[in-house]
């Protein structure tokens, strides 16, 4: 049966043939409609606009094979040459990665603690500065007054103005922006106003100074560390012994200094303690259960072992304020203390100051005080 389906009256598809190259093709194939099945398909269905473009071509002028390879090879690597001399990529990139070759190296190192502490330094400058410009002024305004003593900040004094709570030498005023001179007595709830704005000053103490203004002896103070932090007087806040170190605090701040060093309000302080020699668990919950002293039994709040340290270095935690509580607790077991340290004194800490170095609390720092 197939001899008879390819020897029958059908007329076979002419080929057709190129003129220029003597090539021939029978063109597309399609589904066999006779047979009912698939014959083998072309790669493709529909003459493309460069199958098109192929019929039309002079291919007697086109290049043989091998010789188009090496000409577009060298064609393409010229291509590339006159690229990159055009384009400069400094020019794009003079900020980023290329300007210091290639993308692969690295940035030459930059010294960011140099940086940070210059930084830190200007931003103390400018805070002296502006404390400075209030001390040289002849007048300030009245609500500007009440907020320097401390009272209020100063829309809450332009209210207590209104209501006629405020005087000045003897006069009560109500109107808003009265100047004030430095030489006038104000008065508040039958209290004399000092005009002097709140500096608040956190030093990391280092050995060998004491923590009072001044000293008969001319031993050094933690006032010869702090000279140049404020035109104002200052006062420690609490003492720390002329051996131990770390954080404290200086202020012209009456009010908080009473507060933050009256027993009543407990401020918490954690110290870093570093024994002579090993602190046993017994002795260790010896303190838990508070030693008596000379004052009464000393409560320990937290005492532990410090992770990653020898066991003759603890950690403790404490809300008296005892004169050489610390010290006193440890020889009556029969310890001595190489070294004491102040890490955290009312949630303050000497986090990024370094030794003998001081810096003004942030007004958040101040808020979170008074909050205590």
């Amino acid at each position: 049966m197939s001899e008879d389906r390819q020897s029958s009256g059908r007329p076979k598809r002419p080929r057709i043939q190129s003129k220029n190259t003597g090539r021939s093709f029978d063109g597309p194939k399609k589904y066999d409609s006779r047979g009912g099945g698939k014959t083998e398909k072309s790669s493709y269905n529909k003459p493309s606009k460069f199958e098109n473009a192929r019929k039309n071509e002079n291919f007697s002028d086109r290049p043989e094979r091998g010789s188009f390879q090496k000409d577009s090879t060298k064609n393409f690597g010229s291509y590339n040459n006159n690229r990159n001399n055009n384009f400069d990529s400094r020019d794009k990139y003079e900020k980023g990665d290329l300007k210091y070759g290639k993308p692969s190296f690295k940035k030459p190192f930059k010294k960011y603690g140099e940086d940070e502490d210059r930084a830190k330094n200007y931003v103390q400058k400018r805070k002296l500065q502006k404390i400075e410009k209030d001390i040289h002024k002849d007048t300030i305004r009245l609500n500007k007054y009440l907020a320097n003593a401390g009272i209020c900040s100063r829309r809450e004094a332009d209210e207590l103005i209104k209501q006629g709570l405020v005087t000045v030498n003897g006069t009560v005023i109500t109107e808003m922006g009265h100047q004030v001179h430095k030489t006038d007595k104000v008065v508040f709830d039958e209290q004399n106003i000092t005009p002097e704005k709140s500096v608040y000053v956190l030093l990391n103490k280092p050995k060998g100074y004491i923590s009072t203004t001044k000293d008969d002896k001319a031993r050094k103070t933690v006032m010869d560390l702090v000279a140049n932090a404020s035109p104002y007087r200052l006062f420690p806040v609490g003492r720390l012994d002329r051996s131990t170190t770390g954080v404290i605090l200086l202020t012209n701040d009456g009010h908080l200094t009473k507060k933050l060093t009256h027993p009543s309000f407990e401020m918490k302080k954690i110290y870093h303690v570093t024994l002579d020699k090993k602190l046993s668990t017994d002795d260790m919950q010896t303190i838990i259960d508070g030693i008596r002293l000379e004052e009464g039994v000393a409560n320990v709040d937290k005492i532990s072992y410090i992770e990653g340290k020898p066991k003759n270095e603890i950690g403790i935690e404490i809300h008296i304020g005892w004169n050489r509580v610390i010290r006193r607790i440890f020889q009556k077991l029969g310890y001595e203390v190489e070294s004491l340290d102040r890490v955290m004194f009312a949630g303050l800490t000497k986090k990024n100051i370094k030794r003998g170095h001081w810096r003004i609390l942030e007004e958040l720092e101040v808020n979170n005080l008074k909050k205590l």
